[in-house]
């Protein structure tokens, strides 16, 4: 497994938002973290990516125990985060945010190939390469994000609800991303509330409930399971 996730508690004051969830994410896999708003979904990437304190638990990459690590460290190690929300640099030109992606690195040679790979995958970003990040559209942000990521060469991948706000037709571009980026050899722990797109795209997925995961298979049968149906699949 890459990442083994064991009794993760967070605590905001006295609301108890994480409740001693544990999981895994074999390499190479897409897991789908599933779950409606206030579930814990992103305070779960958060612990993970150790952006907020945990209260109890172990978060274990790759064999080593990353639970006390600082952020920067994580991300050096090959576990980076595409935050809810973009969180791209917005005063920034496009190129300026890339770079920003690939801070922890020393390797030029690669990075510059590694620029490469991503206007391979997201050619509009290559045309705006001197605009400035905050004058794209909502889809082209996204790609942004998604790109900056790629830029700090990651073995696991944290997505964040990577299709909010967009429109159906980008939705569908984004989802074809991911599958793209997973083949390239990044497992990917995503996090989505279109349950539908989430669970089409996954190897497994666990469903989150107020803190506690209260169900987990593959994603074939949770997308056939009568309450998964009700709940998160429109019936």
């Amino acid at each position: 497994m890459i990442l083994n996730v064991e009794n993760l508690t967070v605590h905001y004051g006295a609301i108890k938002a994480l409740r001693g969830i544990s999981f895994e994410v074999a390499e190479g896999e897409i897991i789908s973290l599933i779950g409606s708003n206030g579930a814990g979904k992103t305070t779960t990437l958060h612990s993970i990516s150790n952006i907020i304190r945990k209260t109890a638990g172990s978060v274990v990459f790759d064999g080593e125990d990353i639970s006390a690590w600082p952020p920067d460290r994580i991300v050096a190690a090959g576990l980076v985060q595409v935050p809810e929300g973009r969180r791209i640099f917005a005063n920034l030109s496009v190129r300026e945010n890339l770079e920003m992606g690939a801070y922890t690195r020393k390797d030029r040679a690669g990075v510059r190939d590694d620029e490469e790979r991503v206007f391979g995958i997201f050619p509009r970003l290559r045309e705006r390469l001197r605009q400035v990040a905050g004058t794209l559209s909502g889809g082209e942000q996204q790609m942004l994000a998604m790109g900056r990521s790629l830029m700090a060469k990651p073995r696991l991948l944290l997505l964040d609800e990577p299709s909010m706000g967009l429109a159906p037709i980008l939705v569908d571009e984004i989802f074809a991303v991911i599958r793209r980026i997973n083949e390239g050899g990044a497992t990917i722990l995503l996090v989505e509330q279109n349950a539908y797109k989430a669970l089409g795209i996954a190897a497994r997925a666990y469903i989150l409930e107020t803190g506690e995961i209260v169900k987990t298979g593959p994603a074939r049968d949770l997308m056939n399971d009568e309450a998964v149906k009700a709940a998160y699949l429109g019936g």
